[in-house]
Parts: C-alpha cells; structure tokens; sequence
C-alpha cells in the first residue's frame, strides 16, 4: 500500500475580483476559463459588480491564450458549470435566483451560439452550485442544496445526484446516494479518472468560522472515503493574495490587500499539457471574494489519487 502524500500545490495568486464560480475547461485543443457573471448589482458582491453593467447574470468564455472574452449566454441563470463532452461543450445553471428549483443545460458546438437543450424541474428544491463528470457512458450531475430537508438533511448545505445518458435528460439518483448530510459541504466539484471512482471536491467548514477546500472519493455516491491528509487547500494570506494579473487597477489591488481571508473555496481543476490547472475562491465568504489560480505539476489522475491511500 501506498500512503497519500500531499500534492504540491504551486498558488500563481489572484487574477479577478467579484467574479469567483469558475471552471478552466479544455476546448479543441486550447485553455479557457468559464465564468459565471453576477448582476451589476448583486448582493453576493456587496451591492456592486465592476464587471458587469447589467441588471442580469450570465455566462461566458474566456479564451485563456488572448484574453478574449466570448459572447454571453443563460441570461437569468446562476451559479454555473461547465463540461464538454464529444465536440460539444454543455454549461449547466440554476435558473433565476440562487436556491431556485430548475437547472437549464445549455449546449454549444463554438462556444459562440448557444441553445437551451435540456432541464431538470425539481419543485420544492433549493439548488445551488453544480458540477457534471462522466463515467463508463453515464454523466452524473452533482447538485448543491439546502432544500427539501428530507433531501438536504438538517445542516446546509449537502450534495446529490441526477444521471444521464445524454447530457439533457436527468434522473435522480435513490436518496442514498447523498454526500454529506450531517455538517455543512459546499462548493462542490466532481471528477473522473481512469479509475474505479468519484472524486468531489468539496467545502469544509471549521471554528472561527473559516472554510477550506477539501477531497472525498466514492465507487458508489453512497459509501464515501474522506483523504486522510484533508484540507487540499487551506487559506493562506500571503500566497492567495500575489497579484497574478498584471492589469489588476490601483483601487483593486489595494482592496486585495485588506481584504480578510478565511476561505478557499470552488475549486475547479482541469489538465492542460500535462500539467493540472487549478481556479479557487478566496475572501470573507460574506461578499468580498477573488478569483485565484494555482496549479500542479502532474495530470488530474496523479493529482485526485494523491490524496489517497492507494
């Protein structure tokens, strides 16, 4: 047996205020950078979003190679995530307010036209972040969500499961196939490798409070094995808050620098020359966030089996 080692994880520092949910993502061929655009006046960001002048959220593409930010899509959704699968690349968000009780999929061929292709209504439900993975032909969906409680149990927030065969049509798992229901898990991400598992990547919540991205695995979303060597990322001031894009205004810099940090949170991971990119939140958890990026110098599959005996 092999015992878990802790990955090195080299943090480049922060690259955006005010836009955090994001997912790097590989598209024929080339890197970009998925993001979820919160309303110019939202109250996740303390009344204001610099990046956005409209009254609505939305979705988009950064082209990582020249910084080109691609036409925006899923005007009114929320809390986006995106995965592309066969030459297609499938946005999934929750449809007009944090905690609402619809998903739109969203499918493009260009990442320039897009059209809404499928959903999932769940009355009553109160659904928040999401991540997809696919594995032997079946994509999973993971669902954040504080409602119902029968659902979501009495601590918020916890994860559950729709299956498809499509990427538009989704069944929900049986109850048990639930993540976490006895304390609080967040920000969630889910992968697959070539292995017999599901890796999510989640939120961990300690005294203070503060908040750290932590790692569990499954065979099965119901019997769930947490890395003895948790947290995967724990805050750390002087690293989260290098500035990494050089064209980062005077005022925003200046409000990295007093920010308080007591979280690192969302993180999303992808593999791109063989090397794995990381984007993660960091800030107050209250408002005050920035977007940062670190990676490791290794694949997905060396990286989520790292933390594990194997």
């Amino acid at each position: 047996m092999k015992n878990p080692k802790t990955p090195k994880i080299r943090r480049h520092g922060t690259i955006k205020f005010g836009t955090v949910e994001s997912t790097p993502i590989v598209f024929a061929g080339n890197l970009y950078r998925f993001e979820y655009c919160r309303p110019a006046e939202s109250d996740h960001l303390n009344g204001v979003n610099p990046y956005n002048p409209n009254p609505w959220s939305s979705f988009h593409f950064i082209d990582m190679k020249t910084g080109r930010q691609l036409p925006s899509f899923a005007k009114d959704h929320h809390l986006g995530c995106a995965y592309t699968d066969g030459g297609v690349m499938y946005a999934v968000g929750v449809e007009g307010e944090w905690g609402g009780d619809t998903l739109h999929i969203f499918r493009s061929e260009n990442l320039c036209d897009w059209e809404c292709a499928g959903a999932l209504h769940l009355p009553g439900w109160k659904i928040f972040n999401t991540g997809v993975c696919k594995k032997d032909g079946v994509y999973t969906l993971l669902m954040e969500i504080n409602a119902p409680a029968e659902e979501a149990g009495p601590k918020p927030f916890t994860f559950r499961f729709a299956t498809s065969r499509d990427m538009l049509h989704w069944t929900l798992t049986p109850q048990e196939c639930v993540f976490q229901k006895d304390r609080y898990a967040g920000g969630p991400a889910i992968y697959t490798v070539d292995d017999i598992y599901y890796y999510v990547l989640y939120l961990e919540a300690y005294p203070g409070p503060s908040y750290s991205n932590c790692i569990a695995r499954s065979t099965d979303l119901i019997h769930w094995e947490y890395s003895p060597i948790n947290p995967v990322m724990m805050y750390n001031e002087a690293e989260d808050k290098q500035i990494a894009n050089p064209f980062l205004t005077v005022e925003e810099q200046r409000q990295i620098a007093d920010a308080l940090d007591i979280n690192n949170s969302d993180m999303e991971l992808c593999e791109f020359n063989g090397r794995t990119i990381i984007y993660y939140s960091w800030g107050n958890q209250r408002g005050m966030e920035f977007l940062a990026e670190a990676s490791y110098e290794g694949g997905m599959k060396t990286f989520l089996e790292s933390w594990f005996t194997i």
